[in-house]
C-alpha cells in the first residue's frame, strides 16, 4: 500500500494504538497527577525488533519540537560514550 507521508508522520499502527494510549495515561499520571503545569516529559516508542524498515510507533506528553530537541541531546550523548552492544 503506498503512502503518502513519510513513515515517521504516519497514525501508530492500529494493533498498538489503544495499549499505548492506556500505558501514556497511566506513565502522565503516574508521574505528574494533577500538577500543573506538567513537570515532567514523557516519550513512549514501540518498534519490532525484526523487519520495521524504520518504522517506530510514538505517543508522548511533550510538544514535538521539544521530544526534538531532547532526542538529538540525548544521541549526542549516547555517541560521546563508548561502543556498546544491544540486547535482543
Amino acid at each position: 500500500m503506498p503512502q503518502a507521508f513519510n513513515l515517521g508522520d504516519a497514525p501508530v499502527e492500529e494493533k498498538h494504538r489503544e495499549k499505548m494510549r492506556i500505558i501514556a495515561q497511566v506513565v502522565d499520571e503516574f508521574l505528574n497527577g494533577d500538577e500543573r503545569p506538567k513537570p515532567n516529559g514523557f516519550i513512549l516508542m514501540v518498534f519490532p525488533f525484526e523487519g520495521h524498515e524504520g518504522r517506530c510507533n510514538y505517543m508522548s506528553n511533550a510538544n514535538r519540537e521539544d521530544v526534538v530537541t531532547m532526542l538529538k541531546e540525548q544521541i549526542a550523548r549516547f555517541e560521546g560514550q563508548p561502543e556498546t552492544e544491544g540486547h535482543a
